[in-house]
């Protein structure tokens, strides 16, 4: 991810009518996710979804297409800045490129957590972006904490290795004892620890966090229990077009396992289904997807 400003946006996408836009965002893609694969489902409850934009149409927008996609908006309107936007580029090769204006994405601070919905939920889901600024760190730390004071799972996903780079000592000193489910792929993991192999690799993320879900791409993922052996939930072989969303997919399918209760290897097999899918498609369009059939993989045996 290329972290850039709102002008250089408009000069990469340079007005091509090809471009597509869609609601984006580490989380926000998770908490779609989560919501296209419950359905109408009514006892799985609604993913919440925080986060901070701008007093500007982008920011009306996001919150409308989130809560059409049935996600639950505590989004906080911020003065000064405009709403974040990604333009992500996507080679012949499916290979793709982000150029991210993050606006008032960063803007995001303890005091706007919705502390009573974080309370009632079942899971607190972070992203390692939020490490990006001070009072988002701060936030994200906040609602840990809060978290876990009312006895809920905290789930991190590192997001990227330039995350587990640059804020390396910070994670190191925040995610044990309080991350009950650490998110990564094998070169996040790898900067945040130092381990070479990936059973050092894993050895060393179990240290930090009980329950370790590293996405190894077409290979699937290794779940790792602390004091249990490592499963591994193959990958599935799909032509893929676009990149774009795939662990943010890869955790709701993770996440949606357990909240109906699954063994860790179907959680792992339901995780790699949906990322394998949403890879077929161009950005993170679960319209786009079969959720019957991608549901169907826990009745595979």
């Amino acid at each position: 991810m290329n972290l850039v400003d709102r002008d250089r946006i408009d000069q990469v996408l340079g007005g091509d009518s090809r471009s597509v836009s869609v609601p984006g965002g580490s989380g926000a893609n998770t908490a779609r996710g989560l919501a296209w694969l419950a359905g109408s489902d009514a006892p799985m409850g609604r993913p919440v979804y925080l986060g901070a934009v701008g007093k500007d149409g982008e920011g009306r927008g996001f919150g409308e297409l989130l809560r059409r996609a049935g996600v639950v908006c505590a989004l906080v309107a911020k003065d000064g800045e405009p709403t974040g936007v990604s333009a992500v580029l996507v080679t012949p090769e499916r290979e793709r490129t982000m150029f991210t204006f993050l606006g008032a994405s960063r803007l995001l601070e303890p005091r706007d957590l919705p502390r009573d919905l974080i309370r009632a939920s079942r899971f607190l889901y972070l992203t390692g972006y939020n490490w990006d600024t001070e009072n988002q760190r701060q936030a994200a730390e906040e609602a840990g904490r809060e978290a876990m004071s009312a006895g809920r799972r905290v789930c991190l996903d590192v997001a990227d290795p330039f995350v587990a780079e640059r804020y390396r000592g910070s994670l190191l000193r925040w995610i044990p004892g309080v991350v009950d489910i650490l998110f990564a792929n094998r070169d996040e993991l790898a900067a945040l620890t130092g381990g070479s192999s990936d059973g050092e690799i894993l050895r060393l993320a179990a240290e930090l966090a009980p329950l370790v879900v590293m996405k190894t791409g077409k290979e699937g993922c290794s779940i790792h229990p602390r004091g249990a052996e490592t499963l591994r939930a193959p990958g599935e072989t799909v032509e893929a077009r676009d990149s774009t969303a795939a662990g943010d997919s890869f955790a709701a399918g993770f996440l949606h396992g357990l909240l109906l209760g699954r063994d860790l290897r179907d959680c792992g097999r339901l995780a790699n289904r949906v990322a394998s899918r949403m890879v077929t498609v161009e950005g993170c369009n679960y319209d786009l997807l079969d959720r019957d059939e991608a549901l169907r993989v826990l009745d595979q045996g």
